[in-house]
């Protein structure tokens, strides 16, 4: 039940992230389409990473420790990102870039790495889920179902109700508390099927 709840939690962070990311970048760039463009292009190229490097390094000797090390890798990034967001995006605003690329390229410095780290979580927790070749696609299924449901939970959460009675600041580093704290359970137990 655990590598459940934290897939969900992993999901829901994402996508909240990416909703707090367009007011990251509004003082600077707006809201246009180009910013959300760069937003929604920048944290699909990082999922689609994760997801690639999460299969290759989940069939190298897998561990909960391991992923309890992906998991709060981009908590402390949420937690340090008030220190340097503004400075990265106002020198990136500086540049002069273009309406079109000065966006892409700030949500490619302050929103790829953490997105890479997130996608990590669902094929890393699958193979460590995965007793037998017979259940394996439903448990896929399973994790990756509870991850999007995750992110529309999070999607709809944030800018429904969590912008409106918290700073982006505050909120950001509310969840690299939060990713940190799902990822303790993973220093001190060892995943099993029935987890």
């Amino acid at each position: 039940m655990l590598i459940k709840i934290i897939v969900f939690i992993c999901g829901a962070v994402v996508m909240s992230f990416e909703i707090l990311g367009s007011r990251v970048l509004a003082p600077n760039f707006g809201s246009s389409v180009f910013v959300w463009g760069s937003l929604i292009s920048v944290f699909l190229t990082g999922l689609s990473a994760g997801y690639y490097l999460g299969g290759r390094i989940a069939d190298i000797n897998p561990s909960s420790r391991k992923l309890g090390l992906m998991i709060a890798a981009p908590g402390v990034l949420f937690l340090t990102f008030p220190l340097y967001s503004a400075p990265v995006s106002d020198w990136i605003f500086v540049q002069d870039l273009g309406v079109r690329f000065s966006p892409l390229i700030a949500s490619l410095v302050l929103f790829l790495l953490p997105s890479v780290f997130l996608g990590i979580v669902s094929p890393y927790t699958a193979k460590l889920m995965i007793c037998s070749l017979h259940t394996s696609g439903k448990t896929i299924g399973t994790l990756y179902a509870l991850s999007t449901f995750g992110s529309i939970i999070g999607t709809l959460v944030t800018s429904f109700y969590l912008i409106t009675i918290a700073g982006v600041n505050a909120l950001i580093m509310g969840q690299g508390v939060l990713l940190i704290i799902a990822s303790a359970p993973l220093f001190f137990i060892n995943l099993s099927c029935k987890t």
